[in-house]
């Protein structure tokens, strides 16, 4: 299965649903589009990984660095509606502790309204 992304706009946030396997293949293509999102200061993105399948620590790493950009701009990164086994890759790196998570978008759009 391949990886696809697509942004849109949500309530003042962008929302960027992801969907397939985030992995050394297709990480390196969606970091750039990933990153740009916070150009502009105090951006309010939310990630959607409900149709998202499999992340590798490249994955991870991309998400990641967003989130570092996100904080040296003033803005704001919540991922929402992890299926379980990508869940678990969070878990297990440490990251569910050091990153924004809610379960779904509508609480993930809350958070992103408590920031400003």
């Amino acid at each position: 299965m391949s990886f696809q992304y697509d942004f849109s706009q949500l309530d003042g946030a962008t929302a960027v649903r992801l969907s397939g396997r985030l992995d050394s293949a297709t990480a390196s293509g969606f970091e750039k589009p990933l990153q740009d999102l916070f150009n502009q200061p105090a951006s309010r993105v939310l990630m959607d990984f409900s149709a998202l399948d499999y992340i590798s620590s490249a994955g991870l790493r991309v998400v990641l660095m967003a989130a570092k950009r996100a904080k040296q701009s003033q803005g704001a990164l919540v991922l929402c509606s992890l299926q379980q086994q990508v869940r678990d890759v969070f878990e297990i790196s440490g990251f569910l502790r050091i990153l924004d998570v809610a379960d779904d978008s509508s609480a993930a759009l809350n958070q992103l309204r408590a920031r400003t």
